[in-house]
């Protein structure tokens, strides 16, 4: 058994989100190779997973507990990224009718929210936050306290107020505003609040998440020290899986007259990419200071200019198959890394 805290964090980035899931593909079959157990799954080597939007979705399924087997996770790191390859254009439908009347998402919503949520009822059922086999954290934004929202595991336990069916965090967190109307979802406590997207806050919810294992787990006792004090930076390991960046570059003469409905596009992956990289920035620092950098791993990549793969709703069967290609040529040009990272997980 490992000694640190071990962390997983996944990006939003909708259909993209196959990037991070076909890593962690890789990295379950290197661990059952390592280890000689075939029934290993993601879940049974991480403390705490946390995801933003889509990266919150794949956090619910890799802690979904068998209803055979309560203790052990349902699903593989194999099922969790074929939801996005046989079911993405589910989820991203629209009929005729709702394209024309939102204009592609400029007046109303771009997708109807029953596809999505017909898919999180069939895959969650009646699953409540607080049955979720581990600690987690996921994100979304309440936007009538206007405040950040984290639902996490560990605190659902405790409060019903905190407590919500696994279908519904996994609505609020990827309630993306122009794609999908926003949530509103109902604690186990019978209150309701309107989320849309963590997106919007942290796409990248890495700190967030090693915030969270600083004031709400405890580190494992060593014979050196058995105390079970809080984690520090030392005591930690952090896995941070992006959905790939978007660096399209804009020139002064085509932006300097721009108003607000060319700006619209840019400033999302502007936004986007820059917080993802300054979390990045940040955990590096940490890590850095106390001289275990290799501690923090950060597998991304880069998307191609003008590449139908930076759209988060492109789910026709080409844009598939090249994300699919693309997620394998950056778990294995990382290959090495998860290698190396595989001995803190064990």
């Amino acid at each position: 058994m490992s000694k640190y805290t071990r962390i997983l964090s996944i990006d939003g980035g909708g259909i993209r989100g196959i990037i991070p899931g076909q890593v962690l593909v890789t990295l379950e079959e290197k661990i059952k190779n390592r280890t000689g157990n075939p029934d290993a799954r993601i879940a049974d080597y991480f403390d705490l997973i946390a995801g933003t939007s889509t990266g919150g979705i794949l956090t619910c399924i890799y802690l979904c507990p068998d209803e055979k087997n309560p203790t052990r996770p349902k699903f593989t790191a194999k099922n969790a990224v074929d939801i996005y390859l046989d079911r993405g254009g589910q989820i991203f439908s629209a009929p005729f009718f709702k394209k024309l009347q939102s204009l592609a998402g400029i007046t109303d919503e771009k997708y109807p929210s029953a596809p999505i949520e017909n898919l999180l009822t069939e895959y969650f059922k009646d699953l409540k936050l607080s049955q979720l086999l581990k600690p987690c954290l996921i994100t979304a934004y309440d936007i009538e306290a206007r405040k950040a929202r984290f639902f996490t595991q560990h605190d659902a336990i405790k409060d019903l107020d905190q407590n919500y069916f696994v279908r519904d965090a996994a609505r609020a967190t990827s309630a993306a505003p122009t794609f999908f109307e926003v949530a509103k979802i109902t604690s186990l406590a019978s209150k309701s609040y309107p989320y849309i997207d963590g997106g919007v806050f942290a796409n990248n919810p890495t700190l967030c998440a090693y915030a969270e294992a600083r004031t709400k787990l405890q580190r494992k006792p060593t014979p050196e020290d058995p105390s079970q004090a809080n984690p520090s930076a030392k005591d930690m390991v952090v896995l941070s899986l992006g959905t790939g960046d978007i660096k399209e570059s804009y020139s002064y003469a085509q932006a300097k007259d721009w108003g607000k409905i060319q700006w619209v596009n840019p400033i999302i992956n502007i936004i986007m990419t820059g917080v993802a990289e300054t979390v990045h920035f940040q955990l590096l620092q940490v890590f850095d200071t106390i001289k275990t950098p290799e501690q923090y791993l950060r597998i991304n990549t880069v998307i191609p200019n003008h590449s139908p793969m930076a759209e988060m709703d492109n789910v026709s069967e080409e844009n598939l198959k090249k994300l699919r290609q693309l997620a394998n040529d950056t778990a294995s040009d990382n290959s090495e890394k998860l290698d190396k990272f595989i001995d803190f997980l064990l």
